[in-house]
């Protein structure tokens, strides 16, 4: 990431991440243990906000850091790791993601997306010419697509269906109205509830 970018994102997230720490300190983490649809819709929503923003992974790791931490996400590779253990991943981790760092994953998302807020709203808005939008809708799903193809298993079933585009438009535009609940004000408790909701 280059110095400007790494300005971008001090100067867009300084906010949110003031909010961020005075906003989940008093949850309590033993209350977070996802189940297998959680994880999976966790890890998804983090792949969206990379097709989202090419610099996401470098920002993720700033943000974490900047939210302190840093013991649990040294580095990328450590943060890589905590989203192994999505099952629907080519490389996966057996055993279950610690609460304390589905906690982590979740205040790092909440702030992305409140980084990214204004396209995500673009993305939801019907007052965008509908060409426009049609074309920036098709950016984001080939790269979404693409990141699929490259880190999830394609012999699952739902993988394959979000590799279709017959099943997939639906899906993805869930994905963007989460990741628009998930920013601003209570977007944490919004993001959390919904993860830990067992209907799928």
């Amino acid at each position: 990431m280059t110095n400007d970018a790494i300005a971008s994102v001090e100067k867009q997230s300084s906010a949110t991440l003031k909010r961020g720490r005075n906003l989940e300190l008093s949850v309590n983490p033993s209350k977070t243990s996802l189940g297998r649809r959680g994880i999976e819709r966790l890890d998804m929503l983090l792949l969206v906000v990379e097709a989202l923003d090419l610099n996401a992974g470098e920002g993720m790791l700033w943000i974490s850091n900047q939210l302190g931490f840093q013991d649990q996400f040294p580095n990328r590779v450590e943060l890589w790791k905590s989203r192994c253990y999505n099952p629907l991943r080519r490389t996966t981790r057996r055993g279950q993601l610690a609460a304390v760092d589905t906690e982590a994953l979740i205040q790092v998302l909440c702030m992305m997306a409140d980084r990214l807020y204004p396209l995500l709203h673009q993305l939801l808005s019907s007052r965008e010419p509908e060409s426009l939008n049609k074309q920036r809708w098709t950016l984001l799903e080939d790269r979404l697509r693409d990141l699929l193809k490259e880190r999830m298993n394609p012999r699952r079933g739902a993988v394959q269906r979000l590799l279709s585009s017959k099943d997939s438009e639906n899906i993805f535009r869930e994905y963007i109205f989460s990741l628009s609940l998930a920013a601003g004000p209570g977007g944490f408790d919004r993001l959390r509830a919904s993860l830990l909701d067992p209907i799928p």
